[in-house]
């Protein structure tokens, strides 16, 4: 119903930039929330960043707090991750995700979100 395409992931160095790309198309008003996770090979998703289409509020993992930002361009149907100072331990699958609210108890977890990408693959070399 709601159908994301990421891209814009790539292989940097150490305290280099990359900025992801979320494009949304098909039944996307459905969609009041958006949100980057990625997974590492042998790791749990974990959450990264969210934001709530109708206003552009976000909220951030710790672990990329002020090296990380969300936004939106709801004209395009499009969500952005621009990621700066990237670390060795930011290399993951980054997935897009999107679901119907913004919903305290569920928004920073996996369980908060319906649709998903197919994920970008961000490597960053020490």
């Amino acid at each position: 119903q709601v159908h994301l395409v990421e891209s814009g992931g790539g292989l940097v160095q150490a305290g280099g930039s990359l900025r992801l790309s979320c494009a949304a198309s098909g039944r996307t008003f459905g969609a009041g929330i958006m949100a980057w996770f990625r997974q590492a090979p042998g790791k749990q998703r974990e959450f990264v960043a969210t934001i709530r289409l109708s206003d552009g509020g976000t909220g951030y993992a710790d672990s990329v707090k002020g090296r990380f930002n969300i936004s939106r361009d709801n004209a395009k149907n499009t969500v952005y991750l621009q990621m700066n100072s990237l670390k060795p331990e930011d290399t993951a699958v980054y997935y897009c995700a999107a679901g119907p609210k913004s919903l305290t108890m569920v928004v920073f977890t996996t369980r908060g979100y319906s649709y998903w990408g197919q994920g970008t693959q961000v490597t960053v070399s020490s």
